[in-house]
């Protein structure tokens, strides 16, 4: 299979051998070709060159329905679901059965329920989405590809938004569907859980299939050699930096919704000098909404909100950054890049009314460009030159971008949201190293992560965020993320101090 873009090939000769019933992993780092060649299969995109063929019979998708109709579904790993509709609502839309002119929900409800069985998809059909939790939204996009009749699934990056429980129910039902005949491929950067539930891997790096092994075969070290050509990463850092000093204190935010359902309650807590201060929770727990609370996207019902000693409580979003906060936004796509602007506009995002990137009142493109450059530079953001449009960059790069515009910036705390979410073991240790530097320089950081290793691994003292409120302060040394997956669905006792 070749697929080419201009200025990049993204797939080279790539092949794919999946065997039936079987969990057929597809690691790489992000610009390997993986997306590129799960779109063809999912007749998204159509290649250059190359065949597809399914139980011996070639096929061409020139649309996803089509794929479809051939027994192939896709979960992407952004979930497509409409909140305000129900799970039997979401899972027939667009494939309605028929009674007559009307839509016969009873027949999609018991086909739901049985799937549900058949699989250990366990869910309430009349049930809306916005109630569901993360885990739980998974097996709803799980059962719209099963009752569209998949025999074939494409799961991308489906642990990355999971605590450890939720990964082991998934893990089973993963299970259960190839026991019952289906196959699934199954991409992801986490190579433990790669290497847990694989029947057989292949590896792409690229643009190309270096190969294609088995968990009998290699250890994570292995593989992640396989991939980048160097040993596996880890966050882990315990030489302490914290110094005295008080940089953020956050002193009893509450925040309400629109409606005034209670999204924060009573939530204290200090960043000080050298310190990274962690954030674990459910997604959906406040992580959100204490992220808009302190960069000032939402104001607090009550509460009190410092820097450097100055309150920030009554400041707007651009006065607190020029405060000294910084922010690495959770989804660099929605709220960190301009995607069709080239990079030297990007990297001036948030801080477009300071030097070097304006001068006076007007934007100062020598200075964006040369700024730019250092970051391209000294973060390896891949890219053949800083007029690029932020979209050419690989998921990986272009985070790195982001990263290294804010910690170029030298904020005095600095808000990390899922720093490293969906990119490869590369980028990620690039990002961690980043990350380590800083807080040893005497940078204040707030880590808010779904990754539990990450968390544990980088953070001086672990906060649990549960339903809006903080129930948790934890030791990173003496945490396990089983212990810790276990306090962010409400388990724990343990209060916090």
């Amino acid at each position: 299979m070749t697929k080419r873009y201009p200025g990049v090939v993204a797939n080279k000769d790539v092949e794919l051998i999946v065997l039936p019933s079987e969990v057929h992993a597809v690691v790489g780092e992000n610009g390997a070709g993986k997306s590129t060649l799960m779109k063809i299969i999912y007749g998204m995109v159509r290649p250059d060159e190359g065949t597809i063929s399914i139980n011996g019979q070639p096929a061409a998708f020139r649309s996803p329905k089509e794929a479809i109709d051939a027994g192939i579904g896709m979960v992407h790993q952004h979930f497509m679901l409409a909140d305000n509709l129900t799970v039997l609502e979401n899972v027939v839309l667009g494939s309605e059965p028929r009674s007559g002119l009307e839509i016969d929900f009873d027949s999609a409800a018991d086909r739901i329920k049985e799937l549900g069985e058949s699989y250990g998809l366990h869910l309430n059909p009349s049930q809306r989405v916005e109630a569901l939790s993360v885990g739980e939204r998974q097996r709803v996009e799980i059962i719209k590809v099963l009752y569209r009749g998949a025999k074939i699934l494409i799961l991308d990056e489906p642990t990355a938004v999971l605590v450890p429980h939720e990964v082991d129910e998934l893990f089973d039902s993963i299970r259960e569907l190839t026991n019952e005949g289906q196959t699934v491929i199954f991409i992801s950067h986490k190579l433990d859980e790669v290497l847990s539930i694989a029947d057989r891997i292949t590896v792409m790096r690229a643009g190309r299939t270096v190969g294609t092994t088995t968990p009998a075969e290699v250890d994570a070290g292995e593989l992640a050699e396989m991939m980048i050509g160097s040993e596996l990463p880890s966050p882990e850092t315990r030489e302490s930096t914290v110094q005295e000093e008080v940089l953020l204190n956050v002193a009893d935010l509450s925040l309400l919704s629109g409606e005034g359902r209670p999204l924060l309650t009573g939530v204290s807590f200090q960043v000080r000098k050298g310190e990274i201060v962690g954030v674990a929770g459910v997604e959906g727990n406040g992580q959100g909404s204490l992220v808009d609370s302190i960069i000032g996207l939402a104001p607090a019902a009550t509460g009190e909100i410092t820097l450097l000693g100055e309150s920030l409580s009554h400041l707007p979003a651009r006065d607190r950054r020029g405060a000294g906060l910084g922010l690495i936004p959770e989804d660099r796509h929605r709220q960190g890049l301009l995607l069709p602007s080239p990079l030297w506009e990007n990297a001036a995002l948030g801080h477009q009314y300071q030097e070097p990137f304006a001068n006076g009142i007007w934007i100062d493109k020598k200075g964006s460009r040369r700024q730019t450059e250092e970051i391209v530079r000294r973060f390896a953001v891949k890219t053949p030159n800083v007029d690029v449009p932020a979209t050419a960059l690989s998921g990986g790069n272009q985070q790195k971008l982001v990263v290294g515009r804010e910690i170029v910036a030298d904020p005095a705390v600095l808000i990390a949201a899922q720093p490293t979410r969906g990119i490869d073991i590369g980028a990620q240790a690039a990002v961690w190293e980043e990350l380590k530097a800083a807080r040893a320089s005497g940078m204040g950081i707030l880590l808010i992560s779904a990754d539990l290793e990450e968390l544990i691994g980088l953070s001086d003292t672990i906060h649990v965020l549960f339903e809006g409120r903080f129930v948790a302060r934890l030791n990173p040394s003496e945490v396990t993320p089983e212990i810790l997956g276990s306090y962010m669905t409400g388990a724990g006792q343990e209060k916090a101090s």
